[in-house]
């Protein structure tokens, strides 16, 4: 079983960096090129910092993790309107996927965002990613935008949700 926690000072960004790489390297002979297919470990701690950030341990090692904070101004129309957060840096290890890890990671950053005053949570992935589109639909967001950005190889979703305080 795995423990959900904030990152620690000691937890090591190397292995969260690894783990993004092992998290979505099935994505890129899709013929995606996620950030997280190769990012540095600097892009990591960068990314990481920009708000909270959580990880599942299990034995000891990092299997998950998601950052979540207000989301970035001048994106697109979504991520522009008051009360809106996003999360991102989001993976969980293959050998876990499916067991409903991703679903508490996202859960726990839900419950956070709520509490610094969000009341709206969003996230983007690639189009035609119909698998995250899914799992994120099951959790109850909703298509609302879309975003090209300059770093990646196709046109990305944005899903919202609405929060309860």
């Amino acid at each position: 079983m795995w423990v959900i926690r904030p990152l620690e000072d000691a937890d090591s960004r190397e292995e969260i960096t690894a783990l993004l790489h092992r998290a979505y390297a099935p994505l890129r002979p899709q013929g995606f090129h996620f950030v997280a297919t190769d990012q540095s470990v600097e892009t990591t701690i960068e990314r990481l910092s920009r708000g909270h950030a959580l990880v599942a341990v299990a034995e000891g090692e990092i299997v998950g993790t998601i950052s979540f904070h207000p989301a970035r101004k001048g994106l697109c129309l979504t991520y522009d309107l008051p009360g809106t957060w996003s999360f991102g840096q989001f993976a969980v290890a293959p050998e876990l996927q499916g067991q409903g890890l991703g679903q508490a990671l996202i859960a726990r950053a839900e419950r956070g965002a709520a509490t610094g005053g969000a009341d709206c949570m969003a996230c983007d992935t690639a189009e035609g990613a119909t698998h995250l589109i899914a799992f994120y639909e099951r959790l109850g967001y909703r298509l609302v935008d879309r975003i090209d950005w300059p770093t990646t190889n196709y046109l990305s979703e944005v899903l919202a949700k609405g929060l309860s305080a």
